[in-house]
């Protein structure tokens, strides 16, 4: 099982489809080699970008076992698991667990239900207890609708399985999250490709990234200009990549990144209903902005 220790950049990797709507092997392939050639250094199968929410149990199980198999151990694989119901989460993060090659899962706050922070918490920790994998937490609340708190998160970070955070709720929250583990390893990445070079600099582990399908070599770059102290090239590599991940997320996601694939030769297919691809006129402006 690969660790995440050394992994700066791991990418949201969209789930490709056929013409006909099907999870596509083939396209599959193709996808994980532009993005192990382009500095992915890690891979999260099955999340929000993968369209997790519109695939079957079926479909998300073979979809982490064929991904196991292409990537071959090149790098670890993160396993979207989680839900909003904790017997659910468990019983799934098993059925990922016993596919030698997962290195951890990926626990959503539960959405909809709203519980407290003690619920969060007892959440989490039964998941992590009973699952089967190290699993990091994945904090959205603009999905969710519910925000796991700094401190229900730093409580988290002292059980042996729960491993980091991906976490999509700013700055601030960051820095107390990495100030909070220093004296135990737990793994901080942020969710929002925006504070991919902030989050770096206050001792973050990294980015889980959207914009890596197409500027991975972009965001390796910029972090071995920061590692050598190159502030400036950093900044500058940062700043052209703004409004490229804005764009990104200027239609419902993963459609935009979609239509970016296919224009530079990768081929994913579609999105599913309820999402749509960007109309002609969206698509237009996207690629405008993007200059691949």
């Amino acid at each position: 099982m690969n660790s995440l220790k050394d992994v700066s950049l791991v990418t949201a990797m969209v789930t490709p489809f056929d013409d006909e709507g099907a999870v596509s092997t083939d396209r599959l392939a193709g996808l994980i080699e532009h993005l192990l050639k382009s500095g992915t250094q890690a891979i999260l199968v099955g999340g929000t970008t993968g369209e997790g929410p519109t695939l079957s149990v079926t479909e998300k199980l073979a979809l982490f076992k064929a991904t196991v198999r292409l990537v071959a151990g090149r790098v670890p694989i993160i396993a979207n698991t989680g839900s909003n119901n904790t017997a659910a989460t468990i019983e799934f993060t098993k059925q990922a667990a016993a596919i030698a090659g997962i290195s951890a899962a990926l626990v959503v706050v539960p959405y909809y239900n709203k519980p407290n922070q003690a619920g969060l918490y007892a959440h989490f920790a039964a998941v992590s207890e009973q699952g089967g994998l190290p699993i990091l937490i994945y904090n959205i609340p603009a999905r969710t609708g519910v925000a796991l708190s700094v401190a229900t998160a730093l409580r988290l970070s002292l059980l042996p399985n729960v491993i980091g955070i991906k976490d999509c709720t700013g700055i601030t929250n960051l820095a107390a999250l990495v100030e909070g583990t220093q004296d135990h390893e737990f793994y901080v990445f942020t969710g929002e490709d925006e504070y991919a070079l902030a989050a770096k600099t206050i001792g973050a582990q990294g980015v889980v990234s959207v914009s890596s399908h197409l500027y991975g070599r972009e965001l390796n770059q910029m972090y071995t200009d920061l590692a050598n102290g190159q502030i400036s090239a950093a900044a500058a590599i940062m700043r052209q990549l703004i409004p490229k991940s804005q764009q990104l997320f200027a239609q419902p996601s993963p459609g935009p990144v979609k239509v970016a694939l296919a224009h530079v030769g990768v081929p994913v297919g579609g999105v599913r209903l309820p999402l749509v691809l960007p109309d002609k006129v969206e698509q237009e402006r996207l690629l405008n902005i993007l200059d691949l």
